[in-house]
């Protein structure tokens, strides 16, 4: 029987199901869901839950057994389903991996009759050349960067970022006079094999999949930056498989990259260094981290996890030098994710030096984000209280958008989008 199927008798026949969403993060250590429920604006967490993936479920981010993630699914989806008492049939997946690349290509488009006002046409007009010559920018660019063809490396999502009318900023051009319309259009791409995996998964769970979107830029977008033109921030998620990195630059999200390098690696060394399997080094590395070994513990343990911090550094700092369309980087990183929490990771990026090589105006500063601070996402259950918890939740403030009535902008690109897939 089908796992929706199963979860029936917790949904009154009343129960207006669209008002539902599930946010449904795949992560290469875990599988986190989160049953939200949208209310004037807001994602409602009603219910929340969790399973590990096994070893060889997940590589680096990317899906390497379909079949055992599809089941750890069930069991977080279940799990889920049980505290909220509704099985949403619509659900928003993040996409994460070393080889999903996002990047912001900003157009200019010169009007011909400048002193006209901006019509609903003209806008769809404007968007849909756009969109075309940021998609192939983009796609030309990483498909060079990744080593697959261009065939093989798909859209994933697609987003305005910036919108500007003789360099002032708007969020509807409609009924607009003016000559240049500068549009930045944020375009996430993935390898197809990738992708399918991914696609095959809600629909073997008989779910709606509303949206596949980069984990990265649900991160960055989750403390609602789009209202603040002057909000400029580094985002860095540390997960199970890879280190996620978006940069936002004056309200807009300028790019996101991921390396794969996270919290397993250093699981690794510690397994190896101390000659014991991966799931006791697991164990003795959360209890690293929540400080509950004694000292001579804590002393080989921290010894073990210096060199493989340096490395993680290094990847911060190539993968941030790899931004080279920006002046400066922005002077604050906000980090989130498992792996994040490991002492080592906020000791190396407080180094007085690695940032130095980097556009940096000063030595930038080092905060973490908590479920507490993302502004549309309430928590009704009490259980999101960790920066690991912060992945889903952006995927959970991204339905809201795609859940609610669609804005006239996205209206357009989605469109604009569809057209070039067929």
């Amino acid at each position: 029987m089908a796992l929706l199927d199963r979860f029936r008798h917790f949904v009154q026949s009343d129960t207006p199901l669209a008002n539902y969403v599930t946010a449904l993060d795949i992560g290469t250590e875990f599988v986190k869901v989160l049953v939200c429920e949208i209310v004037d604006d807001k994602a409602v967490v009603l219910g929340v839950g969790r399973q590990r993936q096994r070893l060889g479920d997940m590589q680096s981010g990317a899906v390497t057994d379909i079949a055992g993630v599809i089941e750890n699914c069930e069991r977080a989806l279940e799990r889920a389903y049980q505290v909220a008492g509704i099985a949403p049939e619509q659900v928003v997946m993040g996409i994460a991996g070393e080889l999903v690349k996002g990047a912001t290509t900003t157009v200019h488009y010169e009007r011909a009759k400048p002193d006209t006002k901006i019509d609903l046409t003209e806008l769809k007009n404007i968007v849909h050349k756009v969109q075309w010559k940021a998609f192939d920018q983009v796609r030309q660019q990483l498909a060079w960067e990744t080593g697959h063809s261009e065939i093989d490396v798909k859209l994933v999502n697609a987003a305005i970022v910036d919108v500007r009318i003789d360099g002032y900023r708007v969020t509807n051009p409609v009924g607009f006079q003016g000559k240049d319309v500068t549009i930045g259009i944020f375009n996430a791409f993935a390898p197809l094999v990738h992708l399918t995996a991914l696609q095959a998964i809600p629909e073997e769970l008989d779910l709606d999949l509303l949206s596949i979107a980069a984990e990265p830029y649900a991160v960055a977008r989750c403390l609602g930056i789009e209202d603040q033109s002057e909000f400029s921030a580094i985002f860095i998620d540390v997960g199970g498989g890879t280190t996620d990195i978006a940069v936002v630059s004056n309200g807009g999200v300028v790019g996101t990259k991921m390396f794969a390098i996270g919290g397993r690696t250093f699981t690794k060394r510690l397994a190896s260094t101390l000659n014991m399997s991966f799931d006791k080094a697991e164990e003795i590395k959360l209890a690293y981290t929540s400080n509950l070994l004694d000292r001579d513990s804590t002393k080989r343990v921290k010894e073990a996890m210096a060199a493989d911090a340096e490395v993680w550094l290094s990847g911060v700092a190539l993968t941030l030098s790899e931004f080279g369309n920006l002046d400066l980087l922005p002077g604050r990183i906000l980090m989130c994710g498992g792996g994040s929490e490991l002492p080592e990771i906020s000791r190396a990026l407080n180094d007085a030096k690695w940032y130095k090589s980097l556009p940096f105006a000063k030595k930038p500063s080092v905060n973490f984000i908590q479920p507490k601070d993302i502004p549309n996402v309430v928590d009704h259950t009490d259980t999101l209280k960790d920066p690991q918890d912060v992945t889903p939740m952006g995927l959970a403030n991204l339905a809201l958008d795609l859940a609610g009535p669609e804005e006239l902008l996205p209206s357009i690109l989605r469109r604009a989008v569809k057209a070039m897939a067929t």
